[in-house]
């Protein structure tokens, strides 16, 4: 079972005065890139809050928000009504007018607006950690889904690896009589007397220097081991990276060793199947 790093969760608080919203957006990153967005009031609950990102999320640029919405009379600022009052005298001191006019002007001088700082009701907060954890949970099961779908790109990719590789195996044969036959051709056109018995030594080391017999065996484990790696339950993309670097390993040597044209081709083909597993593992958590 495998999780996609990118995901998006959300849920939604109904208090008595306000409607809090929590998003939670999450893309690739090779370790946890977590920004996170709230009101004042809730900065003191920060490190608890990347401390329960960090133990749910694991991997992946994350973006975190809060958002507050007053749903009813609810105000921490209060008109500072002595220190207005005193301004509006002055101003009639100084000048004749509306006092509508003059308590406007008095509103913006300093200190005719008192803001209390708001403090964190603990029964409120209680019930906004719950829905982080809401949040946490549909993002997760976002990954999740998004992971099935990369699950069966990779078994797709991975069962055709399989079947070039089995084209393979099937064509060494032909491609070993091939180099017999190019050599033998080749000594043939010196018009020269040989030793057939020191042809066959000199065949069956150039035959040996380029066999893949081992390279086609533990390519195979490495795409059995791929295909048990992700339906287990440790699974985890940095894992799977590390055996398709080994897959990469064998298939490039196969290539460099098989000197024949049409098993290159299929060594072509698997490079392309695994680059497309590769580009598509950067986005497994």
């Amino acid at each position: 079972m495998i999780y996609s790093m990118t995901g998006y969760g959300k849920s939604v608080l109904q208090l008595p005065t306000k409607k809090v919203t929590i998003e939670l957006k999450s893309l690739n990153s090779k370790n946890l890139d977590l920004n996170a967005r709230m009101p004042s009031i809730y900065r003191e609950k920060e490190l608890a809050i990347r401390k329960i990102l960090a133990d749910k999320l694991v991997r992946g640029k994350v973006d975190f928000s809060i958002y507050v919405e007053a749903t009813a009379e609810d105000t921490s600022t209060q008109i500072n009504t002595p220190v207005v009052k005193q301004y509006i005298e002055q101003l009639k001191n100084v000048v004749d007018g509306d006092e509508i006019d003059m308590l406007k002007m008095a509103v913006r001088f300093p200190d005719a607006l008192n803001t209390v700082r708001e403090e964190i009701n603990e029964n409120e907060w209680k019930s906004i950690e719950a829905e982080i954890h809401h949040a946490i949970e549909d993002l997760n099961n976002y990954r999740l889904n998004e992971g099935k779908v990369l699950e069966i790109d990779f078994n797709n990719r991975i069962v055709t690896i399989n079947e070039l590789l089995d084209k393979v195996i099937a064509m060494d044969p032909e491609r070993v009589e091939g180099v017999r036959e190019r050599l033998l051709k080749g000594v043939e056109e010196l018009r020269e007397k040989y030793d057939e018995n020191r042809f066959e030594q000199e065949l069956v080391y150039y035959i040996e220097k380029f066999d893949i017999t081992e390279e086609k065996v533990r390519l195979k484990n490495h795409l059995n081991y791929f295909t048990e790696s992700i339906n287990s339950k440790d699974s985890n993309g940095k894992k799977l990276g590390f055996i398709s670097q080994e897959m990469g390993r064998e298939i490039n040597t196969i290539g460099s060793k098989s000197n024949y044209a049409p098993m290159q081709q299929l060594v072509v083909e698997m490079k392309d199947e695994l680059e497309k597993i590769k580009e598509q593992l950067l986005n497994v958590l």
